[in-house]
This record gives C-alpha cells, structure tokens and sequence, in this order.
C-alpha cells in the first residue's frame, strides 16, 4: 500500500476530504459503501504517528470534513431572510461541524495516548470513538444528527436497529470499516485480511436473514390522513399567506371519504391555542366527527410552547401535549432562566424569549388506533424520547416543519432518522410535514406511504398495526455503553500490566 504523506497538514487535508465522502452514506444519497471505505482509509493516514496530539488533529479533520458536509442543510435557516441573517451561514456550519469534531478529535487523542501497539491502537479506536458518539447523542441536550448507524438507513442492515439501536450498529459500523482498513495498512498476512473482513460478511449476511422474516404486507388498524400543506418557511407567518395556507389544509381535511384520524403537521394552526375556538369550529367542520391531531402554539403567562393538539370528533380539546427537547439556539437560549435570576433577562423562556419545554414524552390515547407517542420535530432524532414515555404505544406520531431543512439535504435525512426510531420501537410512525417528506412508515423502517418534498396534497394511508417490543426499546443504549467502557477499561489494565 502506498505510504501516507509525511507532512500533517497534507494528512489533514487528506482526513477532511476522506470524511466529506464518508457523508456520501447519509441520505439522500444511500453511498454506504463509501462511507466505508473512508473510514478503512483512517489506519492508513495514522501509520507513523506517535503523537496522541497529531493523531487528535487528524481526526478533527477527518470528523469536520465529515460533519461539515452532512450539516449543509443547517445553512438554510439562515438564508430565509438572507438580507438580515445570510451572514451567518457559514459561520454557523464552521463552527457546528468543527465543534462536533471535537468528539472524535478527543478519541483519536485517547486512543494513540493509551496505545502501545498499532493493533492496540485501532481497538482503542473503535472504542473512543464509539464513546464520543454515545457522548455527542447526550451531552448538552445531545445533537445526535449524522450518526454512523445512518448510513443503512433503506437497508436490511437496518434491521439491527431492533436489537442494538443507533449506537450499536454505530460500533459496528466501525468495527467493519476500520479492522480491514488496518489489515490493509499495516500490511498483514493475507489470512489476517480475510480474517478483518468477516465482521462486515457477518453484518450482512445477518441484516439479509432478519430481512427474509419481514412479510411484504402486514395488518393494518386503521387509515390515518396525513396532510402537506407546503407552506415555504419565508411565507408560513406572513398575514397575508397564512389564511391561503389554513384553507388549503381545510380542503384536504373535507375531501369525503373520512379516515379514522386526520393529522396536520407542526404549527399548522396559525393562532394560539386560547384564540384558536373559531378555528377548530370550522376544522371540525371539515373533519366531519373525525379526530384530529394538529401542530399548534400555546402560551402560559409569558411562557410559550410549541404543542400538539388532540381534538376529538367534536372539535373539543382532549388533551394538548408540549414539545420537551427543545433546540438550543433555535428554540431557547440554553441557560436563558438562570441567567435571568441573576438579572439578564433578554434570553429567559420565562420572561417570553424562546419556547418552554414541556414535562417529558406522553401517550396520547385515539381510540380504536391506539395510544400515539408524540414528536415534535427534532424531537424524533432522538431515541431515548422515543423511550420515555410511561407505557407502550400503538404508533409514533411526528408532526413537523421541516421547511426550515431546505429541499434537499435536510428534510431526507430527518425522515431517514424517523425511520430508524420506527425499526428500534417495533412501532409505525405516523410523519407530517409542513413542506415534506410526510411519510407513513411501518415498523420494519419502510415507507409505505408519501407525499414528495415541495407539494401540498394529503394521502390516506393505513396505520401498520405494532410489533412486540424490541429488544432495544426494552434495553436501550446501556448494554452497548457498558460494553464499550468495559472494552476502554480492559486494554488500560493491560497496558499497566
């Protein structure tokens, strides 16, 4: 194999180049393979460096070519009022994606501090690096976006997702990638190359059997309408476009014949929740006596919420539930009501800055259908609030706005985590989305319904009845975390020894 380049800068180069096409695996593009061979190219560009601190740059720059590449999409928010916010787009994409590199550039320190061997190196490798990601999903509220596990998304190696969720297919993931690209680095035996390339045999040859026990159609409980009003971020609040936008979503609800539920996407009712009585009238109007799930805001003094309605047939209010994992910046100003207690009160959700996070995941109960989880945009990037909540449900709820994504990059990869909490709860998900992809998912991760990205429309789609609780919905990350400290623990021992 040709020797890497002397220089770290040229390595560094390198690494962020290597980590741009590793994004290649996320959606919408699907290119897994070459996600994986950019990973099998990080032995290669570590061969000859000792230094736990030029080992730490490498996979900065490894990590930020990556995230920067993923993360395009988070440029789009600011490029909806270009004239005031455009300035800060590149910004916000330098400093997001070289801040999360920070994770894996810590691992690739740890892992060439504690090495006393090459071999040693790589193990410790996948560990750290396993753990900056459990640590990248957690700390701070967690930003889990990207993730490794991703990738196989659209899949039969998706499938695993019932039985190690995100994180461990995640270690998998660079189990299969970095041991063959260590053996070919390092210039083992042909027998050793062989050998490193099983674990990726054996992860596929697993993801085709679990696939073989999928059946192509499956029971349904009911038929949900999902309606798409696609409402373009820069015209969703102006007045002048906001009664267009109600209407258009009142001629999908009215179209005969009823469903059992009808679901209406984030923020879709364009009043607050205690003016919003005249609204509902005509919306249950349309609905005909059938309950409805509608994206709307609330506020509680000078707290306000981002909430999701239940109305049952006759318009009235069952039961609200607020959006509790926020997002930082976006949402709320993180440390906003401490600050305020010491007298900076700009950024306080209790002084009206910002929406408040509600108490935590709830079921809400729809009858015939079942309880629903509820999620709230972001809220679905993350598999412990899919968790949370006390009792099981029929299905996942996900009401969104995803204009906010863009029309490429962002909204595809939304609905690819979406699918993935679908596969770890053994559960179908029920997705609408202001502009797209609005989606009925069933619980094997697969779309059986849709509309595109960019059209206003409504489908009537049937809701996949559950599966059994998963092994991961009952175990969740722990083992895997256990796993991984114990495998961080044992070479330290060695080491010592």
């Amino acid at each position: 194999m040709i020797s890497p380049p002397v220089g770290l800068l040229f390595r560094m180069v390198l690494a962020a180049c290597f980590g741009a096409l590793a994004a290649l695996g996320l959606a919408p593009y699907g290119f897994w393979p070459i996600t994986l061979v950019a990973l099998a190219l990080v032995p290669w560009l570590l061969q000859g460096i000792d230094s736990p601190r030029r080992a730490a740059w490498i996979g900065w720059a490894f990590a930020t070519g990556y995230f920067a590449h993923a993360l395009i999409w988070i440029v789009e928010p600011f490029l909806v009022d270009v004239a005031r916010h455009g300035w800060m787009a590149p910004f916000a994409l330098v400093f997001l994606s070289g801040g999360l590199a920070l994770f894996w550039a810590l691992a690739f320190w740890l892992a060439t501090r504690m090495a006393k061997t090459p071999a040693m190196r790589i193990w410790l490798l996948i560990t750290a690096l396993s753990l900056a990601e459990f640590a990248r999903a957690y700390v701070l509220t967690g930003f889990p976006w990207a993730g490794l596990a991703q990738i196989w998304v659209g899949t039969d190696v998706a499938l695993w997702l019932a039985w190690i969720g995100p994180q461990g297919l995640g270690v998998l993931t660079l189990i299969v990638s970095l041991l063959p690209g260590y053996a070919l680095a390092s210039g083992e035996t042909t027998r050793v190359r062989l050998m490193c390339g099983v674990p990726l045999l054996a992860l596929l040859l697993v993801g085709f059997a679990l696939a073989q026990a999928v059946p192509e159609t499956h029971p349904a409980t009911g038929t949900v309408r999902i309606i798409q009003p696609n409402a373009p971020q820069h015209q969703k609040w102006d007045p002048e476009m906001m009664p267009v936008f109600f209407e258009r979503q009142i001629g999908f609800t009215v179209e005969a014949p009823q469903p059992d539920l009808i679901v209406w996407p984030e923020t879709a009712v364009p009043v607050l929740l205690r003016y919003a009585g005249p609204a509902f009238e005509q919306m249950s109007v349309a609905a005909a006596g059938t309950p409805m799930a509608v994206g709307i805001q609330r506020t509680d003094g000078a707290r306000a919420y981002n909430s999701l309605a239940h109305l049952d047939g006759n318009g009235e209010v069952a039961a609200v539930y607020d959006k509790h994992h926020l997002v930082p910046f976006g949402e709320y100003f993180p440390g906003g009501d401490f600050a305020a207690r010491l007298g900076l009160r700009g950024f306080a959700a209790q002084e009206g800055d910002g929406y408040s996070a509600g108490p935590g995941p709830v079921l809400l109960d729809f009858g015939e259908l079942g309880k629903a989880l509820p999620l709230i945009c972001y809220e679905a990037v993350f598999p412990d609030d899919v968790s949370g909540a006390a009792g099981r449900a029929a299905f996942l709820l996900q009401v969104t706005n995803d204009a906010w994504f863009g029309q490429y990059v962002g909204p595809y990869q939304h609905l690819a985590q979406a699918q993935m909490r679908a596969v770890e709860q053994g559960l179908p998900m029920v997705r609408a989305a202001n502009t797209g992809v609005s989606a009925m998912i069933d619980p094997w991760g697969r779309i059986t319904d849709s509309l595109p990205l960019g059209e206003a429309g409504y489908v009537d789609a049937p809701l996949p009845a559950p599966l059994p609780s998963t092994l991961y919905a009952r175990s969740g990350d722990s083992p895997v975390l256990c796993l991984l400290l114990l495998g961080l623990i044992l070479p330290i021992g060695l080491r010592r020894k």
